[in-house]
């Protein structure tokens, strides 16, 4: 095991390169000049001049991302161009709200969506089921924007029984229940996209599952239908699901960005809509670092899951 983690963190490395080459061209070939997001209009050219080489804008792009490259092997992202400040700093001040956001997320979405998926596939074709699928469908639809706004002004305008944004009450104690009531919008938000789409593959690999020999022979022992359920067929339909929630990660990431903009979560999703409206370009690097580092990681973790869902899975 061990040595099929240090294989697969070997192949991650000219990854994950590529994609920060990738991520380094698509930034720089956005139109407009960051000198002018922290200029005065009325600045001459010359002092543009001055601050692009201060930037060191004026390098040629393969120099700019070769410097870059050795800044990062060195555990260094840069400064901001907007507030000077260090990049890992500036990430390292927003990764807890979004860990906390998308944490709430998956745990909200999951606890609703596995069992009301195994729920519909042992009563396929009831009306619960048909109910069900329908409600999911729509919770995949749905625009997180458009949830969350909708959101906002029933609980928030209407009933006013939730706070419409922020992370904590103004002039309040911040305490954790603070907190916590502030997440349950964006947690709701955030977790309707995730559990839709994973009740109709819940559904899906459940019914398959069911319609299995070994399940039909503990039936026949005397298997009461509760333990054929939930020990023996729900865990062979995990081993699917693990891939599906590997790739809910990357969905996470870019729906934290507009369900924390909407909310005024102070997350990197915020961090992120900053940056691009400034065109700072060491701020945009290092959040598209984290995000590829996190894509990686759900990759690695989903293949390391087989092995402990599936016993018939052996890494050597």
């Amino acid at each position: 095991m061990l040595n099929y983690v240090l294989r697969r963190l070997l192949i991650a490395i000219p990854v994950l390169f590529g994609v920060t080459f990738l991520n380094f061209v698509l930034i720089n070939l956005a139109p407009g000049d960051p000198v002018d997001m922290y200029v005065n209009p009325d600045v001459s050219e010359e002092d543009k001049q001055l601050r692009r080489e201060a930037l060191g804008l004026n390098d040629p792009f393969m120099i700019r991302y070769w410097k870059w490259l050795v800044n990062l092997v060195q555990g260094d992202l840069g400064h901001s161009f907007s507030s000077f400040q260090p990049v890992t700093s500036l990430i390292a001040e927003r990764i807890g709200p979004t860990l906390l956001l998308v944490g709430a997320s998956i745990l909200f979405g999951y606890l609703i969506a596995i069992p009301i998926g195994i729920y519909c596939a042992v009563k396929s074709g009831s009306k619960f089921d048909y109910l069900m699928s329908t409600s999911s469908l729509l919770g995949v639809s749905i625009p997180n924007f458009f949830l969350g706004l909708g959101l906002i002004y029933i609980f928030g305008v209407l009933l006013g029984v939730l706070p419409t944004g922020g992370m904590s009450t103004m002039g309040g104690d911040a305490g954790i229940v603070d907190t916590l009531i502030h997440l349950i919008l964006p947690t709701i938000t955030l977790g309707t996209s995730i559990s839709g789409g994973m009740i109709r593959y819940v559904r899906a690999s459940v019914i398959e599952v069911l319609g299995q020999e070994y399940l039909r022979t503990a039936r026949a022992k005397g298997v009461r239908e509760f333990i054929v359920i939930h020990k023996h067929a729900l865990k062979n339909a995990l081993i699917p699901l693990i891939t599906i929630a590997g790739l809910d990660i990357p969905v996470l990431i870019g729906g934290a960005v507009i369900t924390e903009s909407i909310f005024q979560w102070n997350g990197m999703g915020q961090l992120t809509i900053q940056a691009i409206f400034s065109r700072d370009f060491p701020l945009l690097m290092g959040v598209n670092m984290l995000a590829a580092l996190s894509v990686l990681a759900a990759n690695l973790w989903s293949d390391l899951m087989y092995a402990v869902v599936d016993p018939r899975i052996k890494y050597s």
